[in-house]
């Protein structure tokens, strides 16, 4: 059975795209009962043809009455959007926000509204496998708990958090995290090529072989240092690659880049729109 509630969704980008299909596609709530709202009228109209959902180019008109409202703008449109909803909001409603860095306390103050979840998924949600992490204030705890829960999982997988904190490190590690994975499997493919490998095959090889690894470690269930171990034989290719990667720094590099996301995950919510990439 579907819920019969009005969701809002402002911000009709790639992720609130997302979590429109994944509420249609889970039958969370019925395509009608979905609004999205945002400026771009033709973006608007797409997403109404391809759902059947509501559109609305006004977000304070778009919010009245409505059940659940979900935040997918930019960090440095948030403050403009709050502006335009502040005490506007139902007082049982719930507000959804995954924008990135800015805290509860933060959209609370803005909206003036007690009902808060603060979440980052990650864009493999646009095909049901996202991972969301999430956390709430206590305005949004028993049965908007629950009711949290059930959207974010229309996403994929998700964990709670009750530390807020964990928020911005997510958004560093499984957020940020398919960039890392898309450019590692580029750089693969790009390396077969360069090998003389067609580009067709070079590509079916990695994805295989990367989707492959993943299933054979979450079946096994073992540490991902005794799995290498079990691939990498005393003097062999893999012994060779592997000595070449850790010589150039390779996890040092992995975490030094989750480290620069985290911090810039901290800089976006308080504001700070530009960063200097030599301090990173």
């Amino acid at each position: 059975m579907t819920d019969q509630r009005r969701f809002v969704i402002i911000g009709p980008g790639v992720m609130g795209e997302a979590i429109t299909m994944g509420l249609i596609n889970k039958q969370v709530v019925q395509p009608q009962q979905i609004t999205l709202a945002g400026p771009r009228e033709e973006r608007l109209q797409e997403l109404v043809a391809k759902y059947g959902v509501q559109m609305s180019l006004d977000n304070a008109a778009a919010i009245f009455g409505a059940d659940v409202i979900i935040l997918c703008v930019k960090p440095q449109k948030l403050t403009a959007v709050m502006s335009e909803l502040h005490g506007k909001t139902a007082r049982e409603a719930l507000v959804i926000s995954i924008v990135a860095g800015t805290t509860i306390q933060s959209l609370a103050l803005g909206l003036d509204h007690s009902n808060i979840v603060r979440a980052m998924p990650n864009t493999p949600a646009q095909v049901g496998e996202g991972m969301t992490v999430w956390s709430h204030n206590l305005g949004a705890m028993g049965d908007q708990h629950a009711l949290a829960q059930k959207i974010l999982g229309a996403l994929g997988e998700e964990i709670f958090v009750e530390e807020e904190s964990y928020i911005d490190m997510a958004t560093a590690v499984s957020g940020t995290g398919p960039a890392y994975v898309f450019l590692f499997v580029e750089a693969l493919i790009d390396a077969g090529v360069h090998l003389g490998l067609p580009r067709r095959i070079a590509e079916e090889m990695v994805l295989q072989t990367i989707k492959g690894s993943i299933s054979f470690y979450v079946q096994n269930q073992s540490h991902p240092a005794r799995l290498r171990n079990q691939v990498t034989s005393p003097g062999g290719t893999s012994a060779t690659a592997l000595y070449y990667l850790e010589k150039m720094g390779f996890r040092t590099a992995i975490s030094r880049a989750i480290w620069a996301a985290f911090t810039r995950s901290q800089e976006l919510g308080k504001g700070q729109n530009h960063q200097d990439p030599e301090k990173i």
